[in-house]
């Protein structure tokens, strides 16, 4: 996996657009509910874009996640990708990612190159993702939030993408059983939302 195998899989971002509407993007039925048939998203989303931050290193590919301080009103101690809220002020959810990446863990976005975006997510939660994939240059320099940020590390691509470490399981949320992917990895427990969108970045890279 290289650089220049990631460009070739996005492929060309004009065709892309030109095959996905005026947003770049497939709009789609993606999210939580995928493994909870029956199950919809809610009535009002809120617009979120996040960062899928690819790092090109000499020894292999990385992908570059964060842990949530405890005390956050959401999400709390969970693993996630960089991003939060589409403001007023945003021009893109691209903007969006860019911002909240260097707000949260102040990697400069002149050190990520952007290759396109994934199918929008939609949580159970309620929040429409937009997740979008860079490719981030060594070296680069981060200065996490602590407020917003406990933690941030980084996962191989390779393990990331090997269909074997999506695990599907299921815990109990509001007196019923919800099922979503975990992808385990050391010490740092990925699932929900975060690993959903590894699972379709794996789907849309190895699709044949």
């Amino acid at each position: 996996m290289t650089r220049e195998w990631l460009i070739e899989r996005f492929g060309d971002p004009r065709q892309r657009r030109a095959a996905t509407g005026s947003r770049g993007m497939a709009r789609s039925d993606r999210g939580d509910h995928d493994l909870n048939p029956g199950t919809g998203p809610a009535s009002r989303l809120t617009p979120a874009a996040v960062l899928i931050p690819i790092v090109d290193r000499a020894e292999g590919m990385t992908v570059l996640m964060t842990r949530r301080t405890d005390h956050l009103a959401s999400h709390a101690g969970q693993i996630s990708f960089p991003g939060g809220h589409v403001e007023p002020g945003d021009g893109s959810p691209e903007e969006a990612a860019l911002r909240e990446t260097e707000e949260e863990v102040g990697l400069a976005r002149d050190r990520i190159h952007l290759l396109g975006r994934l199918d929008a997510y939609v949580t159970g939660t309620g929040f429409d993702i937009t997740p979008v994939v860079g490719v981030v240059e060594t070296p680069f320099e981060i200065d996490p939030d602590p407020h917003e940020v406990a933690e941030v590390f980084e996962v191989p691509l390779g393990f990331l993408l090997d269909p074997a470490n999506h695990q599907r399981t299921s815990r109990r949320f509001g007196g019923e059983h919800h099922f979503f992917y975990a992808m385990p990895y050391d010490d740092y427990y990925i699932w929900g939302a975060t690993a959903g969108m590894v699972v379709n970045l794996y789907e849309l890279l190895m699709r044949p």
